[in-house]
């Protein structure tokens, strides 16, 4: 997942997509939803098709498929907007090293305001450069 995480968030979010992944980058949008959001029902709707149609078929591997997916979004929405972004305030101190790369990581991905030259559009793969010592 986290191959495809990484193509579908740099060709189809900071490419066609862009209009609606624009408002995380330059804070746009006024309230507590953003365009970006959108994104949810999008990849939840496949996700739920291949549960439903899995599950006729007596739970074959589609239902796991789209359960797999599942899985993953809850995941995302965990880290990426309740950890990493704070939509609620909860899991701010942390002195976990992995958790401080990922922050650090999804911080230099939003120092681009645009769609081109980013980096780090993976989810929870952190680049080595990203991991620092802690001072002592």
């Amino acid at each position: 997942m986290e191959g495809a995480t990484w193509c579908i968030h740099k060709y189809i979010m900071h490419g066609f997509l862009w209009v609606l992944h624009k408002d995380h980058h330059d804070h746009s949008s006024e309230g507590l939803l953003e365009k970006n959001d959108y994104f949810f029902v999008i990849f939840a709707t496949p996700a739920i098709a291949l549960m439903y149609f899995g599950s006729l078929a007596d739970f074959n591997y589609v239902f796991y498929i789209g359960l797999a997916v599942s899985l993953y979004g809850m995941a995302y929405f965990f880290v990426h907007d309740i950890f990493i972004h704070q939509r609620l305030k909860v899991l701010r101190n942390t002195n976990n090293t992995y958790f401080l790369a990922l922050r650090r990581a999804h911080k230099q991905h939003h120092k681009h305001l645009g769609k081109h030259f980013g980096e780090c559009f993976g989810f929870l793969y952190v680049p080595k450069q990203y991991f620092k010592k802690k001072k002592q």
